[in-house]
């Protein structure tokens, strides 16, 4: 009989509000891999700027930073900013979508809710007993529509679409189809949509840069973005303003240190940063062997040759499991797992699972931390 693996959940990055990140000794920040507390027992997490909403197995999900509180019956869990939204079992045969205010601590009443079809699962929710899931939320269920931070709260998909996996960036939005296509639309001025130019879209546009090769995830920074394929390559675009595309940054310049004022710890941290973007958008004009924006999808190759299973992004920062974890671009709260605050521009190997013979499984990152599932590594 194989000898079952033990897996948990560990945390690195901004803890200003004190949210759960490894034991948050430090007064913002940790700056290296470090166990959540009874991370035995979580299932999933998601993570906003300000708090974190961990969801056991036993379907609790449980707040921790600038909010505090928990309920019952969860079954997937999305958070924001503006909005904290919970797939929720109402009885044994009925599912609620309900959208809270964060501050409510889920007291109270939903600011919105939506009783959905009978039986509908997302993804994973058939395997009760996985140490790990991916929730599909902001994308319903159904995969007809997704839910949006801001009045009306959902928004209608096509059904043509067959939508399998959905994510949001700060100003943008990535699709990924059953037949392995790609469609972005939003804000373009960072080129995060990747039609190869800064131009915004009103409707799902397919990226022809990426046709004739299936890709199987999709994740959205907050201003940049990256596919798997499902042959293990990245594809990367967007923004590049900290090295997250991995593509030369003018790291260390008068201009970068001025922006990293920008975005001092504060209540509206997330408003400086995106005051930030807006003044990027005049510093196209970076020399030529610096890269401010990428319009288009690049091929991004990994040290080693290592095949990418999965991919998630922070607004500042990649993140990429192959059985390794890598991390690349803003590091300054050590949401990069290396040691220190240091910005990269290139795809570096997160240590801290390798000496200690853990596989990582899964990685979702806040737009200033990072999450991620690993479990002991097969013995030969």
């Amino acid at each position: 009989m194989a000898e079952k693996r033990h897996g948990a959940w560990f945390g690195f990055g901004f803890c200003g509000f004190g949210q759960a990140l490894g034991s948050g000794n430090s007064h913002h920040s940790v700056h290296t891999p470090e166990p959540l507390h009874a991370s035995d027992d979580i299932c999933q997490v998601s993570a906003g700027w300000s708090y974190t909403a961990l969801v056991t197995r036993g379907g609790r999900v449980e707040l921790s930073g600038s909010v505090s509180g928990a309920a019952d019956g969860c079954r997937d869990v999305w958070a924001s900013e503006e909005l904290l939204v919970l797939l929720r079992n109402k009885g044994s045969s009925s599912t609620e979508l309900q959208a809270w205010v964060p501050g409510s601590a889920l007291q109270g009443e939903p600011v919105w809710v939506r009783n959905l079809v009978s039986g509908a699962k997302g993804q994973g929710e058939d395997e009760p007993s996985r140490e790990s899931r991916m929730g599909t939320l902001p994308l319903l269920p159904c995969a007809r529509a997704y839910v949006t931070p801001e009045p009306p709260f959902c928004q209608p998909l096509a059904p043509e679409l067959r939508v399998r996996q959905l994510e949001l960036g700060a100003e943008h939005v990535l699709l990924l189809c059953a037949t392995g296509q790609v469609f972005s639309w939003g804000a373009g001025r960072h080129g995060q949509l990747g039609h190869g130019t800064l131009e915004a879209e009103l409707e799902p546009r397919l990226l022809e840069a990426l046709q004739g090769l299936r890709m199987a995830k999709v994740a959205a920074g907050g201003w940049h973005s990256v596919c798997v394929s499902e042959t293990g390559d990245i594809y990367i675009w967007g923004w590049n303003e900290s090295g997250q595309l991995a593509l030369p940054t003018r790291s260390g310049t008068e201009k970068k240190a001025e922006r990293e004022e920008a975005t001092e710890l504060n209540e509206d941290g997330l408003k400086e940063e995106l005051a930030v973007a807006e003044v990027a958008v005049a510093d196209v004009g970076a020399p030529a062997h610096f890269i401010a924006i990428q319009p288009f999808p690049a091929l991004l190759d990994l040290p080693l040759g290592s095949d990418a299973v999965m991919a998630s992004c922070g607004s500042r920062h990649t993140a990429v499991v192959t059985r390794e974890l890598y991390t690349w671009g803003w590091g300054k709260y050590g949401q990069l797992g290396h040691k220190d605050s240091t910005s990269l521009d290139r795809p570096c190997c997160v240590e801290y699972f390798v000496e200690r013979q853990l596989e990582v499984r899964a990685v979702t990152c806040g737009p200033w931390n990072t999450y991620v599932y690993a479990m002991e590594r097969e013995k030969s």
